[in-house]
């Protein structure tokens, strides 16, 4: 995979952190995500990198795709994130709930999702998500 930025820039999550310190670790598989938010967190930073591999490892089996790719959807430009929730629901099950800005076709958008994760064998995944 090529990056579209440095490692060094600050992390695509919005966190204030360099990349290298905040979810670079977690998306090269160097260290678990500590909780559902920052599994999440690293997610978005996947998305903004286009890293649709730990997209797909970060996801729960019992509801992960095949691919993510489609050739007929407009690329986006992920450009903003806000954490407006995080719960853990349970011993090993947590929502997240986040609005995603992006760009489309010169156009702004955002995401509002409040996503299902569990926490399998000491690792958070993504299940699914209901948008608002």
């Amino acid at each position: 995979m090529t990056r579209k930025k440095p490692l060094s820039h600050p992390c695509p999550c919005g966190s204030d952190r360099p990349f290298d310190d905040c979810c670079g670790p977690i998306i090269a598989g160097q260290r678990p995500a500590p909780s559902a938010e920052a599994l999440m967190r690293s997610r978005y930073s996947a998305f903004a990198l286009g890293d649709d591999a730990w997209l797909l490892a970060s996801w729960h089996p019992s509801t992960r795709p095949d691919t993510l790719a489609s050739e007929d959807q407009t690329p986006l430009k992920w450009i903003g994130l806000s954490v407006k929730r995080h719960e853990q629901t349970g011993a090993d099950t947590a929502i997240v709930e986040f609005v995603a800005r992006y760009r489309a076709n010169g156009r702004a958008g955002r995401l509002h999702e409040t996503s299902s994760f569990r926490c399998q064998n000491g690792e958070w995944l993504y299940v699914d998500g209901e948008l608002h």
